[in-house]
């Protein structure tokens, strides 16, 4: 199995371990939040939970369904990117950058 999908699966894992840990979490830093609370702090990290859950399953999936698109990514991609113009790694990186942000966003919205 590869290295890379063992750690996804460990981060899907140990995501899932600390959500359950959470509501312990919560009543150490807030004694007066209920166990599942739907205030701010447990919306927020449903949100990053849910976008690293759909990131780690969406690389699943694309190492199962397409491994050749895998494997680009893993071994030529960076030999590509280091190739463009600086200009354009920054942009590609700041697009990457807002929609990761722009997913924790919208997943944040539709939770409160």
């Amino acid at each position: 199995m590869n290295l890379l999908l063992k750690k996804e699966y460990a981060m899907l894992g140990i995501s899932y371990l600390i959500f359950l840990a959470f509501p312990w979490l919560i009543r150490v830093i807030d004694i007066t939040s209920a166990p599942l609370d739907p205030g701010i702090l447990s919306a927020v990290f449903v949100a990053i939970l849910a976008v690293l859950t759909f990131k780690a399953v969406t690389w699943i999936i694309i190492q199962s369904i397409w491994p050749d698109f895998a494997h680009y990514a893993q071994v030529d991609l960076i030999g590509d990117f280091l190739r463009l113009h600086e200009l354009y790694r920054v942009l590609i990186f700041l697009s990457f950058y807002l929609v990761l942000l722009l997913s924790f966003v919208m997943t944040l919205a539709a939770l409160i």
